[in-house]
């Protein structure tokens, strides 16, 4: 599990899958706005839950967001497309209602950098998000990712087509504010 002051990312439980079916799935335009596949009806227990159980990947990482304080699961984030040959990651999260607005979002981002970064060994991570998506776009910006580019009309999100953004951070270029310079092994 990996931690800082507010949050635990931790392997997802199988407790977890029916909160974020219901607190993120199910909420039909927000989850169009989160991922390119269309949305579907999913039977509570689906095997086709995006938020089931499943073994380690190379090519994915999955977790759950858990708040400290409180010990509530506050949403899912994932580095996914990992490419072990390029060394590079996409990152991603959704947080539930509850936890949005919170500045949780950095956080979570801090937390997948220091696993693509010092865990995995990757050399760049990147983010595409719509480029409305103010709270991710800053807690990008916030943990040193740059605009990188824009794809014009690129997503279709529940009627309309929208414009996408690309963040990218390389390792050189993060400081990792979870592993302190104590801490290090000299």
């Amino acid at each position: 599990m990996l931690q800082n002051a507010a949050l635990i990312l931790r392997a997802r439980h199988e407790s977890d899958v029916p909160v974020l079916m219901s607190g993120l799935y199910d909420d039909v335009a927000t989850r169009s706005r989160a991922d390119s596949r269309p949305w579907q009806p999913l039977s509570p227990g689906a095997a086709g839950s995006p938020y089931a159980v499943a073994a380690p990947s190379d090519e994915a990482a999955c977790f759950s967001v858990v708040e400290r304080s409180s010990g509530e699961l506050a949403g899912e984030a994932l580095l996914w497309g990992i490419d072990t040959h390029s060394r590079t990651a996409h990152l991603g999260l959704a947080l539930l209602p509850g936890f949005r607005g919170r500045g949780l979002a950095h956080d979570v981002v801090a937390l997948l950098c220091h696993y693509g970064f010092t865990v995995r060994g990757l050399q760049r991570l990147q983010v595409d998000t719509l480029a409305d998506n103010r709270p991710m776009i800053a807690a990008a910006a916030r943990a040193g990712f740059r605009l990188e580019g824009t794809l014009r009309r690129s997503a279709w999100t529940y009627g309309s087509f929208s414009d996408q953004v690309v963040l990218g951070l390389l390792s050189e270029e993060w400081t990792d504010p979870v592993l302190k310079p104590a801490d290090t092994v000299r």
